[in-house]
């Protein structure tokens, strides 16, 4: 019988106001968190072997998704590493910009996930840019977890958004939730929630681990386990 597929080990990064939302609803991006926990999180991407967001993200923050610290980047070389972590994006219906940041910025691999019946489009669309990969029908985070895995991933960051959050937590394949609280309220409900409504493995008779908390400027870093990997 072959041996289960280790998944890689996921870690959830997610910046939020006080009442829970990722963003307002107007067009720019709004700015949650300052220097601190920007240098955090690319403390946490340096660390990774892949980071993936959604395609609304790519498409509404246009994300570099790169390790910034030259000192870092010195360190993942010095390790026999790619200078930055491999980019992943997952898209339902291929709205991708070919001259979003996420392709035209930084030689480092990028993956493209779709559904199963629009490999042969987004191929000839992204093709030459990023490797295109099945994701299923519907896509399924386990499956790619699985994917990368067999990519040689093994610590996965996933910076959102909400969807991806969301099927990380019901598929319960997430490892560690890093959750920042910044000290405001959007008080929209036009805006996005980091997380949908779903069954979690997470409730109040099975609490998450907390594994650490930090002040950061004036946002609060939660770390929580959320599965038996992370609580050891």
């Amino acid at each position: 019988m072959p041996e289960p597929i280790r998944l890689p080990y996921v870690v959830l990064s997610c910046a939020i106001t006080l009442d829970g939302y990722l963003d307002d609803p107007g067009e720019h991006r709004l700015m949650l968190s300052g220097p601190a926990d920007l240098d955090r999180v690319d403390d946490v991407r340096a660390e990774s072997d892949a980071i993936m967001v959604g395609a609304t993200t790519v498409r509404n923050d246009d994300p570099r998704l790169l390790v910034r610290s030259a000192r870092r980047i010195a360190a993942r070389r010095e390790a026999g590493r790619s200078w930055s972590p491999m980019k992943v994006t997952v898209t339902e219906r291929l709205k991708l910009n070919r001259e979003s940041a996420f392709f035209a910025v930084g030689d480092v691999p990028k993956l493209v996930y779709c559904p199963s019946d629009q490999v042969a489009e987004a191929d000839s669309l992204f093709g030459d840019l990023a490797t295109v990969v099945d994701g299923g029908r519907p896509i399924l985070m386990r499956r790619v977890a699985e994917d990368l895995s067999a990519r040689g991933v093994r610590r996965l960051m996933v910076e959102g958004g909400g969807t991806l959050h969301h099927q990380f937590l019901t598929e319960g394949i997430a490892d560690e939730l890093q959750l920042v609280v910044a000290p405001f309220f959007v008080g929209d409900s036009r805006a996005r929630r980091w997380t949908d409504d779903g069954v979690y493995r997470w409730c109040a008779s099975r609490r998450a681990q907390l594994l650490e908390t930090r002040t950061l400027d004036d946002v609060v870093l939660l770390r929580y386990a959320l599965s038996a990997r992370a609580a050891t």
